[in-house]
């Protein structure tokens, strides 16, 4: 059994680390033309905290990826059931893309809508700037639960260096949406693929743009499952969260919100609801002192 993994993990090699470069080429020419044209698309200090935030969750990515890695081998070796289809055939990788994107939708869906699982995302979702750097304001403890996810796809037959390496790809492609500078692109291209104009509106903390477009690489899954959101030229999007954390400290930006469902569940009297404070989505509250993004929509549609 152990030769199966040595190969493995000797071959795989994480494309993020070779789109590093990149990701730098591509941030020092957005904020050339920001610089030309005048634009103030990027604050020091919150670049800086972005960039923080993505070089820890390379560290703790490392020890995630690693028990990835052995879960689906180890359901890869004993339950795939299609192995000789699926691994390292062109229909594998056809497939792989799309049921990886699709794995991607639900992790990311379900990180806006359980409050411990959001709590670990509203990192990525902290800052008031939108630029390339954004991008980088990666999660340190969302990694630990994301792999999840993925666990079915070894079961079907897709080879765990394949899945990792999807894995990367999808994360890779949304580095580029998270801009400004580019508006829209042609119609059939926004209507199936993650665009720059789509990921502004997940970005928003507008009411109307709350827990929308979801999708990595592929904006389908947001409208064939009801949370897709053009973006809208009437009401410009307002970056950051409903409460802004107002701190450029890497450890209160990955923290802050673990804090704040601690003293939300000393609150609560019943266990109940203590664990409500977990699973429920974001803003449930037991005295109906704060509100979900679902009872904030009925709330404002009530009101028109």
């Amino acid at each position: 059994m152990w030769e199966f993994f040595k190969p493995v993990l000797v071959d795989f090699q994480n494309p993020v680390l070779f789109a590093l470069p990149v990701f730098a080429l591509l941030m020092g020419i957005e904020i050339y033309v920001n610089y030309k044209e005048k634009t103030d698309h990027y604050v020091f200090k919150d670049s800086v905290a972005s960039i923080s935030m993505g070089l820890g969750s390379i560290f703790t990515d490392v020890l995630s990826k690693s028990f990835a890695f052995f879960a689906f081998s180890y359901i890869y070796i004993n339950f795939a059931l299609f192995s000789d289809t699926l691994s390292f055939t062109i229909l594998g990788w056809v497939l792989l893309f799309f049921l990886d994107d699709f794995s991607f939708y639900w992790h990311h869906r379900l990180s806006h809508q359980v409050r411990i699982l959001w709590a670990s995302h509203v990192n990525h979702h902290s800052s008031e700037e939108y630029n390339l750097s954004t991008a980088l304001r990666q999660s340190w403890t969302e990694v630990f639960y994301k792999y999840f996810f993925f666990m079915w796809l070894p079961l079907l037959g897709f080879h765990p260096l394949m899945i990792l390496t999807q894995i990367s790809l999808n994360l890779i492609y949304q580095y580029w949406v998270h801009t400004k500078k580019i508006k829209r692109l042609p119609k059939p291209i926004e209507f199936i693929f993650n665009t720059p104009s789509h990921h502004r509106v997940h970005h928003g903390s507008n009411l109307k743009y709350l827990d929308k477009n979801h999708g990595g690489t592929l904006i389908i899954w947001d409208r064939m499952f009801g949370t897709f959101e053009a973006e809208d030229d009437n009401e410009p999007v307002i970056y950051g969260i409903t409460t802004n954390i107002n701190t450029y400290n890497p450890f209160k930006i990955a923290t802050h919100e673990f804090k704040m469902i601690g003293k939300d569940m000393k609150k609560a009297q019943k266990w109940s609801d203590k664990l409500k404070y977990l699973l429920y989505p974001p803003g449930w509250s037991h005295d109906g002192s704060t509100k979900t993004v679902k009872e904030m929509l009925k709330e404002d549609k009530s009101k028109q």
